[in-house]
């Protein structure tokens, strides 16, 4: 069992900031592990997290002059309060050569209402994510799914749009997919994204490390193909297909004017290199090119005439 205040996180680093107070926002959580449940070689974990938030009425800038709560949505007029409780089960673990991992959570909770003041929205959302692999010598296909349910009506005091604490997915390619690893502006030139740095939720944050979670969203729905190829003991190659569309696009329809919005965000098609010439964690250098081919709701929001987006990443990650 444990409990977290959250700190203010520094803009451009992304790190903790101590020089600022904590922010009126805790963390309560509780998990259980059993290991060979429900047979042998699958880990179980069963979770209870209560997010309490207190910051309504607050406005926060980040040091480039954005607002980040409450983000430019419905509610510029003030930030909201809410308490959500997230009960959720994980797996890892193996069948035979069948690698499984998993993990599903339903969000129960209320928040302050940022459209009409002095009323109530419940939160009920849902949230399901799993990946299979398969182990062949040195080849590994994997396939993943994920489900994050959506909100359809932004104006009916039900917020059903699945929204985390606080992401980092290690999932359908990771922080080498574009999707996942892309700041993707929606709205005021980038002041709220659909998906932010190193996210898989459609969330509608200004960020997610200074931002507030958002449970009025448009959800996603996410399927998979890919694989792992240990080309030489130092030298993996890794690459990724995945298919993204919205749960639901109510909500952005209201947030951009403008209908039908099409629910087929496009294929996110990622490749990558990862070398560790000792074959150990000391040194790792990776690079990756990633990109997006829209599909039809990408071009209702962005256009057709905008350039296929892509991105290209190299890092080098040394451990002493």
């Amino acid at each position: 069992m444990a409990w977290f205040r959250r700190l203010e996180k520094d803009t451009n680093s992304g790190l903790n900031d101590v020089t600022q107070s904590l922010r009126d926002d805790d963390v309560f959580a509780a998990n259980i592990y059993w290991q060979d449940f429900p047979r042998l070689g699958i880990f179980s974990q069963a979770t209870v997290i209560h997010n309490r938030n207190r910051e309504k009425g607050q406005f926060e800038y980040d040091k480039n002059g954005f607002i980040q709560r409450p983000s430019s949505l419905f509610e510029e007029r003030f930030s909201r309060d809410y308490d959500v409780t997230y009960f959720g089960y994980s797996t890892d673990g193996h069948y035979d050569r069948l690698n499984v991992t998993g993990s599903a959570y339903y969000a129960y909770g209320e928040q302050s209402s940022t459209r009409i003041k002095s009323s109530e929205e419940e939160i009920r959302a849902w949230f399901i994510a799993s990946e299979f692999s398969f182990d062949m010598d040195w080849f590994r296909p994997r396939f993943s799914f994920l489900y994050a349910s959506g909100d359809d009506d932004p104006f009916d005091r039900k917020a059903e749009g699945f929204d985390a604490i606080f992401e980092n997915p290690q999932f359908a390619g990771a922080d080498t997919s574009f999707w996942i690893r892309q700041n993707i502006p929606l709205i005021g030139g980038g002041g709220v994204t659909l998906a932010g740095r190193n996210g898989v939720l459609p969330s509608l944050r200004a960020s997610k490390e200074q931002g507030q979670s958002n449970f009025i969203n448009p959800g996603l729905l996410l399927f998979g193909l890919g694989f792992d190829a240990d080309l030489l003991p130092e030298l993996r190659l890794s690459g990724n297909i995945n298919h993204v569309m919205f749960d639901k696009t109510e909500v952005l329809e209201r947030l951009r004017q403008q209908a039908p919005i099409d629910d087929e965000l496009g294929q996110d098609i990622s490749l990558s290199l990862i070398y560790r010439p000792f074959m150990s964690q000391n040194i790792v250098l990776r690079l990756s090119a990633a990109g997006l081919i829209p599909g039809k709701g990408h071009d209702d929001l962005y256009g057709k005439e905008a350039k296929k987006p892509y991105s290209v990443l190299f890092n080098l990650t040394l451990t002493y």
